[in-house]
């Protein structure tokens, strides 16, 4: 087997291989993010024995707990359906793959913890997954990882970039060292395009192939069809028209000037309650990215938020791009302005970087005082806006969040754009690539600082 494109996923399943009391693995995500792929190369690479199951394609595997969850129970009803398996303990790895179509191997996960002969991992679309349910079927007895779309460092690697030239990149953050004109303009077409064609898999290998963006639209377009047959198969309790609604609606709300997710503009006389469910289910499916306004600029974020005040992203930057116009896709591939998407699109593509770190979304609007910023994140004490710029325009709520002690959470701020590395007093400014470094530098910044 062939190994495409490397992935942070890859030592994270080596790290998980060498714990000596290593728990059954399960690795959810969004559909069509790599996850089989990461799994079968990784199983290719360090077991002799690798039995894959795949539970949307092989349904009769479904019936293998119909007896009971013993291990050997399971084993005997696996090779019945398929006598030439090889069962070594110790040297045998377990893929059950597509795991939301078999909730009951879930419970299976305790039984092969405690008998511990055997490795298992499971992988799961979060669209369709009944995780609760899951949960409560095999709570203590495993280990959960969250696997997205590619990020920037992944891109940077199937470019052919090494770990050295990341290192490199983020010194000059830590030690706030601009770059040099030449590195400044390579960087930032490369960002412009990873914002292009996004993280799916195999967009960034068809953009890797052929050395251009021929035939990576086609394959984001079909993406977004995929996902919206998805919300028909898969929603229950739901309208499945409403969910639909809410997905086809991302661009049209990213082009408005505070960006913010309204049911009512959805449809005439829309209701928020009637679309309840709606954006969690998108939310829990991996598809989009939910941020929230806080009630005040101030600590904690937790709990200081509106959960009915909103904006929703693409999870994925470059499906954002192909759910506009032509007009407006050969305008960011020709690198011209895009006009009302400009700001939408990197202020989506920092949300999903953000994500892909662990964090939570959250933003902040007041109109008295007139008040708007992007996202906040946080240290140990510290809350940290982060303003996204598509232009090189004034910063004025930046420059009031940190003027005078009226927030006394917010110490410094973070200013994102295509400008180089500086720091004026108050807050950093970095260009848009070196966001996917941003929790990294902020645990070595207060580190430094203490």
């Amino acid at each position: 087997m062939d190994k495409l494109l490397r992935r942070k996923v890859d030592a994270y399943l080596m790290d998980w291989k060498n714990k000596p009391d290593r728990k059954p693995l399960i690795i959810k995500g969004a559909r069509q993010i790599g996850k089989t792929r990461s799994v079968e190369w990784f199983a290719s690479q360090n077991y002799t024995s690798v039995i894959s199951i795949n539970f949307v394609e092989q349904t009769k595997y479904r019936e293998i707990f119909s007896d009971g969850f013993e291990v050997d129970v399971i084993l005997k009803n696996i090779s019945l359906l398929n006598p030439g398996v090889r069962f070594i303990p110790g040297d045998t790895l377990f893929f059950f793959d597509e795991l939301q179509a078999c909730p009951n191997c879930a419970t299976s996960l305790k039984f092969f913890k405690l008998d511990g002969r055997f490795d298992v991992i499971c992988s799961g679309s979060l669209m369709g997954i009944n995780y609760r349910e899951i949960e409560s079927n095999s709570v203590g007895y495993k280990e959960d990882y969250e696997m997205h779309s590619m990020d920037f460092e992944e891109f940077l690697w199937a470019k052919g970039y090494s770990d050295d030239f990341v290192e490199d990149l983020y010194a000059h953050m830590l030690h706030i060292e601009p770059f040099s004109a030449l590195r400044m303009d390579v960087l930032l077409e490369l960002f412009r395009d990873y914002v292009i064609i996004g993280g799916m898999p195999e967009v960034v290998d068809t953009y890797i192939r052929n050395k251009n963006f021929s035939g990576t639209l086609d394959i984001q377009r079909q993406l977004l069809k995929d996902y919206e047959e998805d919300i028909s198969k898969y929603v229950e309790g739901l309208d499945k028209a409403k969910v639909k609604a809410v997905y086809n609606h991302i661009s049209t709300f990213l082009a408005k000037e505070n960006k913010r997710f309204q049911i009512t503009k959805i449809t005439r006389n829309a209701r928020n309650r009637d679309y309840i469910g709606c954006v969690e289910w998108l939310a829990d499916a991996g598809v989009i990215n939910v941020c929230y306004c806080m009630n005040q600029p101030e600590l904690p974020l937790k709990g200081n938020y509106d959960p009915k005040l909103y904006k929703i992203y693409f999870k994925d930057t470059g499906l954002l791009v192909a759910s506009l116009d032509e007009e407006a896709q050969e305008d960011l591939r020709a690198n011209k302005n895009l006009g009302t998407y400009k700001g939408a699109i990197y202020e989506n593509i920092v949300g999903d970087m953000l994500v892909k770190q662990g964090y939570q979304l959250f933003y902040y609007k007041s109109d008295k005082p007139a008040l708007e910023m992007d996202f906040f994140v946080r240290d140990a004490d510290s809350l940290i806006p982060v303003e996204v710029k598509a232009n090189d325009g004034a910063t004025a709520s930046l420059n009031n969040l940190l003027k005078g002690d009226k927030y006394p959470d917010v110490k410094y701020g973070i200013k994102l754009g295509y400008r180089n590395i500086g720091f004026n007093g108050k807050f950093y400014t970095f260009p848009y690539f070196l966001t996917f470094l941003l929790k990294r530098y902020l645990w070595d910044r207060k580190r430094n600082t203490l």
